[in-house]
Protein backbone atom coordinates (compact mmCIF):
# COMPACT_ATOMS: atom_id res chain seq x y z
CA UNK A 1 0.00 0.00 0.00
CA UNK A 2 1.22 3.66 -1.22
CA UNK A 3 2.13 5.59 2.44
CA UNK A 4 2.65 9.18 2.19
CA UNK A 5 5.64 10.41 4.01
CA UNK A 6 7.46 12.98 5.02
CA UNK A 7 11.17 13.16 5.62
CA UNK A 8 12.54 16.46 6.97
CA UNK A 9 16.48 16.93 6.10
CA UNK A 10 16.16 14.85 2.85
CA UNK A 11 18.51 16.54 0.76
CA UNK A 12 21.69 14.92 1.92
CA UNK A 13 22.94 11.72 3.98
CA UNK A 14 20.40 9.33 5.55
CA UNK A 15 17.58 11.34 4.75
CA UNK A 16 18.60 11.14 0.87
CA UNK A 17 19.33 8.03 0.62
CA UNK A 18 15.65 6.90 2.88
CA UNK A 19 14.15 9.16 0.31
CA UNK A 20 15.45 7.33 -2.94
CA UNK A 21 14.70 3.73 -1.66
CA UNK A 22 11.17 4.83 -0.48
CA UNK A 23 10.20 6.43 -3.96
CA UNK A 24 11.76 3.17 -5.26
CA UNK A 25 9.10 1.28 -3.47
CA UNK A 26 6.57 3.30 -4.98
CA UNK A 27 5.70 5.42 -2.02
CA UNK A 28 4.76 9.20 -1.83
CA UNK A 29 7.46 10.87 -0.44
CA UNK A 30 7.21 15.17 0.19
CA UNK A 31 10.89 16.28 0.76
CA UNK A 32 12.62 18.64 3.13
CA UNK A 33 15.37 20.74 3.18
CA UNK A 34 16.74 24.22 3.44
CA UNK A 35 16.85 26.06 0.18
CA UNK A 36 15.17 25.29 -3.25
CA UNK A 37 18.51 24.58 -5.09
CA UNK A 38 19.19 21.65 -3.22
CA UNK A 39 15.71 20.31 -3.24
CA UNK A 40 15.48 20.58 -7.09
CA UNK A 41 18.78 18.88 -7.25
CA UNK A 42 17.69 16.23 -5.11
CA UNK A 43 14.35 15.87 -7.10
CA UNK A 44 16.25 15.25 -10.24
CA UNK A 45 18.12 12.53 -7.81
CA UNK A 46 15.53 10.77 -6.72
CA UNK A 47 13.35 10.68 -9.97
CA UNK A 48 9.43 11.06 -10.26
CA UNK A 49 7.63 14.23 -9.36
CA UNK A 50 8.19 14.65 -5.79
CA UNK A 51 6.77 17.32 -3.83
CA UNK A 52 9.14 19.68 -2.09
CA UNK A 53 9.30 22.19 1.06
CA UNK A 54 11.39 24.46 1.86
CA UNK A 55 12.21 25.43 5.17
CA UNK A 56 14.55 26.59 7.68
CA UNK A 57 14.28 24.39 11.32
CA UNK A 58 16.45 27.22 13.45
CA UNK A 59 13.68 29.41 12.94
CA UNK A 60 10.23 27.62 14.12
CA UNK A 61 8.27 30.41 12.74
CA UNK A 62 9.57 28.16 9.22
CA UNK A 63 8.56 25.19 10.91
CA UNK A 64 5.01 26.28 11.25
CA UNK A 65 4.73 27.66 8.16
CA UNK A 66 6.30 24.16 7.05
CA UNK A 67 3.29 22.20 9.05
CA UNK A 68 0.76 24.52 7.28
CA UNK A 69 1.58 24.25 3.60
CA UNK A 70 2.06 20.38 4.15
CA UNK A 71 -1.53 20.38 5.34
CA UNK A 72 -2.88 22.62 2.68
CA UNK A 73 -1.88 20.02 0.18
CA UNK A 74 -2.75 16.72 2.31
CA UNK A 75 -5.15 15.84 4.95
CA UNK A 76 -3.32 12.58 5.73
CA UNK A 77 0.42 12.10 6.13
CA UNK A 78 1.27 8.68 7.12
CA UNK A 79 4.50 8.85 8.29
CA UNK A 80 6.50 11.96 9.84
CA UNK A 81 10.74 10.78 9.81
CA UNK A 82 12.50 13.76 11.90
CA UNK A 83 15.93 13.29 10.43
CA UNK A 84 17.16 16.44 10.23
CA UNK A 85 19.80 17.39 12.26
CA UNK A 86 22.86 18.98 12.68
CA UNK A 87 26.35 19.12 15.15
CA UNK A 88 28.34 21.67 14.25
CA UNK A 89 26.95 25.27 12.60
CA UNK A 90 28.79 28.33 11.73
CA UNK A 91 26.53 30.47 14.28
CA UNK A 92 26.04 27.68 16.96
CA UNK A 93 24.03 30.33 18.53
CA UNK A 94 21.45 31.86 17.12
CA UNK A 95 19.79 35.34 17.33
CA UNK A 96 17.48 34.22 19.89
CA UNK A 97 20.33 33.21 22.31
CA UNK A 98 19.09 29.50 21.84
CA UNK A 99 21.53 26.46 20.70
CA UNK A 100 20.96 25.52 16.82
CA UNK A 101 21.76 22.11 17.99
CA UNK A 102 18.62 21.91 20.49
CA UNK A 103 16.43 23.92 18.20
CA UNK A 104 16.94 21.98 15.12
CA UNK A 105 17.62 18.54 16.56
CA UNK A 106 15.03 18.71 19.59
CA UNK A 107 12.53 21.88 19.37
CA UNK A 108 11.53 21.47 15.69
CA UNK A 109 10.72 18.14 15.40
CA UNK A 110 8.37 18.39 18.72
CA UNK A 111 6.35 21.56 16.92
CA UNK A 112 6.44 19.65 13.66
CA UNK A 113 5.06 16.74 14.65
CA UNK A 114 3.14 18.60 16.99
CA UNK A 115 1.26 20.36 13.95
CA UNK A 116 1.13 17.44 11.83
CA UNK A 117 -0.27 15.20 14.37
CA UNK A 118 -4.20 15.40 13.44
CA UNK A 119 -3.02 14.04 10.47
CA UNK A 120 -1.15 11.17 10.88
CA UNK A 121 -3.46 7.82 11.38
CA UNK A 122 -3.53 6.12 14.76
CA UNK A 123 -1.58 3.55 12.44
CA UNK A 124 1.01 6.12 11.11
CA UNK A 125 4.38 6.52 12.41
CA UNK A 126 6.31 9.26 14.14
CA UNK A 127 10.38 8.79 13.44
CA UNK A 128 12.76 10.55 15.37
CA UNK A 129 16.63 10.27 14.96
CA UNK A 130 18.26 9.83 18.18
CA UNK A 131 22.19 9.07 18.42
CA UNK A 132 24.42 6.51 20.16
CA UNK A 133 25.13 10.20 21.65
CA UNK A 134 23.54 10.80 23.88
CA UNK A 135 23.43 12.88 27.52
CA UNK A 136 21.99 14.44 30.79
CA UNK A 137 20.62 17.56 29.30
CA UNK A 138 21.28 20.67 31.23
CA UNK A 139 17.85 22.68 30.91
CA UNK A 140 19.68 26.40 31.23
CA UNK A 141 21.53 25.07 28.30
CA UNK A 142 17.88 23.93 26.50
CA UNK A 143 16.79 27.90 27.27
CA UNK A 144 19.90 29.20 25.84
CA UNK A 145 21.37 30.74 28.85
CA UNK A 146 24.15 28.27 28.64
CA UNK A 147 26.58 27.52 25.89
CA UNK A 148 27.91 24.32 25.03
CA UNK A 149 30.68 22.55 23.46
CA UNK A 150 29.34 20.96 19.84
CA UNK A 151 29.18 17.49 21.20
CA UNK A 152 28.07 17.94 23.72
CA UNK A 153 25.07 20.17 22.61
CA UNK A 154 24.57 17.44 20.16
CA UNK A 155 24.46 14.73 22.41
CA UNK A 156 22.00 16.64 25.20
CA UNK A 157 19.50 17.71 22.15
CA UNK A 158 19.14 13.63 21.15
CA UNK A 159 18.51 12.53 24.65
CA UNK A 160 16.04 15.12 24.48
CA UNK A 161 14.17 14.05 21.52
CA UNK A 162 14.46 10.66 23.07
CA UNK A 163 12.62 11.55 26.21
CA UNK A 164 10.34 13.43 24.31
CA UNK A 165 9.42 10.87 22.38
CA UNK A 166 9.24 8.21 25.11
CA UNK A 167 7.09 10.96 27.39
CA UNK A 168 4.98 12.09 24.98
CA UNK A 169 2.49 8.45 23.84
CA UNK A 170 1.94 8.37 27.25
CA UNK A 171 -0.15 11.22 27.33
CA UNK A 172 -1.69 10.48 23.75
CA UNK A 173 -4.99 8.05 22.94
CA UNK A 174 -5.67 7.20 19.13
CA UNK A 175 -2.24 8.47 18.17
CA UNK A 176 0.37 7.50 15.65
CA UNK A 177 3.42 5.53 16.64
CA UNK A 178 6.35 7.20 17.85
CA UNK A 179 9.41 5.89 17.71
CA UNK A 180 13.24 7.30 18.53
CA UNK A 181 16.15 5.41 16.39
CA UNK A 182 19.94 5.65 16.56
CA UNK A 183 20.41 4.52 13.09
CA UNK A 184 23.90 3.33 13.47
CA UNK A 185 26.63 4.99 14.70
CA UNK A 186 29.97 6.92 12.64
CA UNK A 187 28.06 6.46 9.21
CA UNK A 188 29.25 7.88 6.10
CA UNK A 189 26.99 10.92 6.34
CA UNK A 190 28.30 14.70 6.69
CA UNK A 191 27.82 14.88 10.09
CA UNK A 192 30.34 11.70 10.90
CA UNK A 193 32.92 13.69 8.66
CA UNK A 194 32.75 17.24 9.99
CA UNK A 195 32.51 15.94 13.85
CA UNK A 196 35.08 12.97 13.82
CA UNK A 197 36.89 13.07 10.69
CA UNK A 198 35.97 9.52 9.47
CA UNK A 199 34.62 8.42 5.74
CA UNK A 200 32.13 6.21 7.85
CA UNK A 201 29.95 2.93 7.39
CA UNK A 202 27.64 2.50 4.83
CA UNK A 203 24.83 4.59 5.35
CA UNK A 204 22.21 1.83 3.80
CA UNK A 205 22.00 0.81 7.39
CA UNK A 206 20.80 3.80 8.60
CA UNK A 207 18.45 4.15 6.27
CA UNK A 208 17.17 0.99 6.29
CA UNK A 209 16.30 1.01 10.24
CA UNK A 210 14.84 3.40 9.19
CA UNK A 211 12.26 2.12 6.50
CA UNK A 212 12.00 -0.62 9.21
CA UNK A 213 10.54 2.04 11.68
CA UNK A 214 8.61 3.58 9.69
CA UNK A 215 7.08 0.90 8.03
CA UNK A 216 7.72 -2.50 9.38
CA UNK A 217 5.70 -4.66 11.84
CA UNK A 218 7.84 -5.22 14.53
CA UNK A 219 7.34 -1.27 15.08
CA UNK A 220 3.79 -1.21 15.22
CA UNK A 221 3.06 -1.32 18.81
CA UNK A 222 6.26 -0.50 20.35
CA UNK A 223 5.76 3.79 20.34
CA UNK A 224 7.71 5.62 23.14
CA UNK A 225 10.64 3.05 22.13
CA UNK A 226 13.95 3.89 21.46
CA UNK A 227 15.78 1.41 18.90
CA UNK A 228 19.94 0.87 19.30
CA UNK A 229 20.58 -0.04 15.61
CA UNK A 230 24.73 -0.86 16.58
CA UNK A 231 23.02 -3.73 18.75
CA UNK A 232 20.14 -4.27 16.04
CA UNK A 233 17.03 -3.84 19.19
CA UNK A 234 15.28 -1.98 20.80
CA UNK A 235 16.90 -0.77 24.66
CA UNK A 236 16.71 2.02 27.09
CA UNK A 237 18.26 5.12 25.78
CA UNK A 238 21.38 6.98 28.35
CA UNK A 239 19.57 6.41 32.16
CA UNK A 240 18.41 9.97 32.18
CA UNK A 241 16.01 9.67 30.06
CA UNK A 242 14.38 7.12 32.74
CA UNK A 243 14.46 9.60 36.04
CA UNK A 244 10.89 10.65 36.04
CA UNK A 245 12.10 14.11 37.37
CA UNK A 246 14.83 14.79 34.19
CA UNK A 247 12.26 13.76 31.88
CA UNK A 248 9.42 16.32 33.41
CA UNK A 249 12.00 18.67 33.38
CA UNK A 250 13.13 18.13 29.99
CA UNK A 251 9.19 18.02 28.34
CA UNK A 252 7.96 20.93 30.59
CA UNK A 253 10.62 23.51 29.46
CA UNK A 254 10.47 22.02 25.80
CA UNK A 255 6.63 22.91 25.71
CA UNK A 256 7.45 26.11 27.59
CA UNK A 257 9.76 27.11 24.33
CA UNK A 258 7.39 25.95 22.07
CA UNK A 259 4.72 27.69 23.64
CA UNK A 260 6.95 31.10 23.88
CA UNK A 261 6.95 31.42 19.63
CA UNK A 262 3.38 30.57 19.16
Amino acid sequence: MTKTILITGSTDGIGLLTAKKLIAEGHNVLLHGRSMSKLESTTAAVGGNAETYVADLRDLSAVRNLAENVRAKHDKLDVLINNAGVLKAPQAVLANGQDIRFVVNTLAPFLLTELLLPIIPADGRVVNLSSAAQAPVNINALRGNVSLADMEAYAQSKLAITIWTREWPKTLTDAPVMVAVNPGSLLASKMVKEGFGLAGNDMNIGADILIDAALGARFADMSGAYFDNDSGAFADPHAAALDENHSADVMNTIKDLISQTG
